[in-house]
């Protein structure tokens, strides 16, 4: 008796399943009027039963039909009730339904929302993610439940917005009036747009409500530009970080020798091309380790570019020293040939130099604020060699030397130092920095012949105005100039950035000669 009374039961329960949809409306999806379609698209989604999602999937796969004034969904050779489930005979001719863009559209709405009652955290998380910008006012209903059932605190708070742009068409005033107070937090462009039409009288009657909307635009405003804010400034600080490894071996050659070298930022393109070049051996040869290309091009990239450095010293630089002019032209010619000779080995044209993978993607910290991976961890990595330039020259004996002749070259070579070694040494240093510039900037720049061409003027900038042979100096200085430019750029535009940029560092100058940090020595006198 009991079993019977079990089987009941159950049977019972199965038919209140099928029966949940009405198959009048389910007959609706079938209808000429796309906008008809629509109607019943979002009713149907409102039951919240799992058979809701089987039909809604079957009409945008293709697979719901009509016939004999009754909706099928014939998948192969088998036909089943599409408000039931039941299967039933294939019919003779059945008339395929047709979904158009605009019912595609609401079918991927309805689907996603029904995804709010799937057993898996995941699945729903990325359904409540997806209806963030795209709901309406017939799923207020639908989303009321789903939030009423939800136990995920993180889900939650994104039905809660969800739930609350959908009430904004409410005809209820006092709805409305809690769905703009329910965003009244948020920092999204399209909520923004959502509410803007709220903030005048012809979109929104209730002077309450209105009033309500003009306080929720301006707070999100005031988010946004913050946020806008804080990108440029982390755009600033990645641009530092590339300046500041350009410019710390040119800190060093310029605080060594004087030397003002032009050919510096074709150091930086030729680091850059060092990538390049280990990303199609990786290609041709290690396809399965391709993301481990950029470690294997740091080395690379330093010794090619240090190689290039002691050539450039021992062959043109050592007969030039203490001629600034004649120092200056002939380093802007080893940059012509430099420039050139790229050209011929890896054509005019830039070249494609991609992130491995785990330099991919960023961190979201608002709807307007993405911090890359790539320029996150070119920060860290200008800090790292930062950090390996400052052991070098403060704790071994060729830093101790280098200080030594930056600092009064005539009394270190009166004490032993071979100069002359130091200034090769200290060359090929700096070139060796700059190739891993060119390196970090491969991963946020094109790679062309000319790319060094932009950043030697600001390299320069920054070892002036941080102090020849300063560190600390060359970090705050390039810091500072990158963070400005970028906040600049965002106000009047890159040229008159350029401009007003080049304009302080003159004043500054003219104030401060000697940078930020003044070098101690008799050198300085």
């Amino acid at each position: 008796m009991i079993g019977k009374t079990l089987l009941v039961l159950l049977c019972a329960v199965a038919f209140q399943a099928h029966a949940a949809l009405d198959p009048a409306q389910v007959r609706r999806l079938a209808a000429d009027d796309s906008t008809e379609k629509v109607a019943a698209i979002r009713q149907i989604a409102q039951t919240a039963d799992p058979d809701a999602a089987r039909l809604l999937t079957a009409m945008g796969d293709g697979n719901l039909y009509l016939a004999n004034d009754k909706a099928l969904i014939i998948d192969g050779d088998k036909a089943v009730d599409a408000a039931t489930g039941a299967a039933v005979k294939m019919p003779a001719e059945p008339e395929s339904v047709t979904v158009n863009n605009r019912i595609r559209g609401e079918l991927a709405n309805a689907l996603a929302a029904l995804k709010l009652f799937d057993a898996d955290p995941a699945i729903r998380l990325a359904s409540a993610q997806k209806l963030q910008s795209n709901v309406n006012a017939d799923m207020a209903p639908l989303l009321a439940k789903a939030l009423e059932k939800e136990s995920d605190t993180r889900i939650a708070a994104l039905l809660t917005t969800a739930h609350a742009q959908a009430n904004l068409g409410n005809a209820d005033p006092a709805a409305r009036l809690a769905a703009v107070q329910a965003l009244a937090e948020a920092n999204s462009p399209s909520i923004k747009a959502m509410l803007q039409p709220l903030t005048d009288k012809a979109g929104e009657p209730e002077d309450k409500v209105r009033y309500a909307a003009i306080e929720t635009v301006k707070a999100i405003e005031r988010r946004l530009a913050m946020g806008e804010t804080l990108g440029s400034m982390f755009s600033g600080i990645s641009l530092g970080s590339i300046l500041l490894l350009a410019a710390l071996g040119l800190a060093i050659t310029y605080g060594v020798m004087g030397v003002i070298n032009m050919a510096h930022g074709e150091l930086l393109m030729v680091g850059a091309y060092s990538a390049y070049g280990m990303q199609s051996l990786f290609r041709a040869y290690f396809p399965d380790a391709i993301d481990w290309y950029l470690p294997a091009a740091i080395p690379v990239a330093f010794f090619a570019a240090a190689l290039i450095g002691v050539v450039m010293e021992r062959t043109v630089i050592r007969w030039l020293y203490g001629r600034t002019l004649e120092t200056l032209l002939a380093t802007w010619g080893i940059s012509l040939v430099l420039i050139q000779g790229a050209r011929v080995l890896f054509g005019a044209q830039n070249v494609e130099v991609s992130n491995p993978s785990w330099m991919s993607g960023g961190i979201a910290l608002m709807p307007n604020l993405m911090l890359p991976w790539n320029r996150i961890i070119i920060i860290g990595f200008a800090l790292f060699v930062l950090f390996l330039v400052w052991l070098l020259m403060n704790k071994t004996r060729l830093g101790m030397f280098v200080r030594a002749v930056t600092q009064n070259r005539p009394m270190a070579s009166c004490v032993g130092v071979h100069t002359a070694r130091i200034d090769t040494l200290a060359f090929a240093l700096g070139a060796g920095i700059a190739g891993l510039g060119g390196v970090a900037l491969s991963q946020i720049s094109n790679v062309g012949p000319d790319m060094g061409q932009g950043y030697i003027v600001d390299s320069f900038m920054v070892v002036v105005v941080g102090g020849v042979g300063q560190l600390a100096g060359a970090v705050w200085a390039a810091l500072g100039l990158g963070i400005f430019s970028k906040l600049l750029e965002g106000w009047a535009g890159a040229v008159i950035a350029k401009i007003v940029i080049l304009v302080a560092i003159i004043v500054f100058i003219q104030k401060r000669p000697q940078g930020i940090f003044a070098l101690k020595g008799r050198f300085v006198e």
